[in-house]
Formats: structure tokens, sequence, C-alpha cells
């Protein structure tokens, strides 16, 4: 019979035919290895989207500002990420972060606005 090893520590297994880790340690520390890619993207994307925010609350501290596009790009605000859109009766889309949002207007203008 070939012996069975722990898929983290290689140490033999005793005990169930379907056991893979010898003990909890074993069987976190494995799937957080194998998770780690995953893992790292989402905090990567979670950053962005934390500085976003920062951003926005900077340039808004009464709850509605207009700005211009470039003071926000300045800022290192990446457009491209946000939570949420909020499209409006009227077909005007606002890009959200969390509770802050954006609307681009004519010549380059941004409506900075908090939804409480």
């Amino acid at each position: 019979m070939e012996q069975r090893l722990c898929l983290e520590c290689q140490q033999p297994l005793i005990g169930r035919a379907d056991k893979k880790f010898c003990d909890d340690q074993c069987r976190s520390t494995y799937n957080n290895k194998m998770n780690a890619h995953r893992s790292q993207l989402i905090r990567q994307i979670n950053g962005l989207l934390r500085k976003n925010r920062q951003v926005l609350i900077e340039l808004c501290p009464t709850g509605k500002n207009r700005v211009k596009k470039d003071t926000l790009v300045a800022r290192g605000f990446d457009m491209q990420y946000h939570t949420h859109t909020y499209q409006t009766k009227e077909g005007a889309v606002y890009h959200f972060c969390y509770d802050y949002g954006w609307l681009g207007l004519e010549n380059d203008s941004i409506l900075i606005v908090r939804n409480d």
C-alpha cells in the first residue's frame, strides 16, 4: 500500500483514506498559497477604489462640487475603477466609489456628489 503524504508538509498521513492534510495549519497554509494570486489582485483593486474615494472626499467637502477632470487625474484618480453606476431618468450616468460619485460634464468638468 502506498503511503499518503500531507500536501503541504509532506509528512505521512494517519487516519481517513481521503485525508489530504495532517492538521488545520497545513490545510490553511496550502489553501492560502493556492489563492495568493487572487488575493493580491483583489487587494490591488481595493487600494485603487480607496484612493479614488479619498480624492473625491478631498475635492468635495460639502457634498457637491464641480472640478476639472485634470484636477482629479493630477491627484491620482483612475476613472476606470468604480464600485457602481447610477443612471438618472434624464439618462445621465453617475459613477460611484462607494458613497461618492462623479458625472462627466461638458468642457472636461466633473460634478462630484455624495450619496447620503
